[in-house]
């Protein structure tokens, strides 16, 4: 158990922080996606 403590200390937040990136990554992208597949509709009105 007290080996434990010091690898969640050094991989783990680390591991929660990029996955918590990723994830903002990855909305950010969908709309970014969303945006560019509706450009054809929006650029003949």
């Amino acid at each position: 158990m007290e080996q434990l403590l010091p690898f969640f200390s050094e991989v783990g937040f680390p591991a929660l922080v990029t996955f918590y990136l990723l994830y903002r990554i990855e909305t950010k992208l969908e709309d970014v996606v969303q945006s560019i597949q509706s450009l054809p509709e929006r650029m003949e009105r």
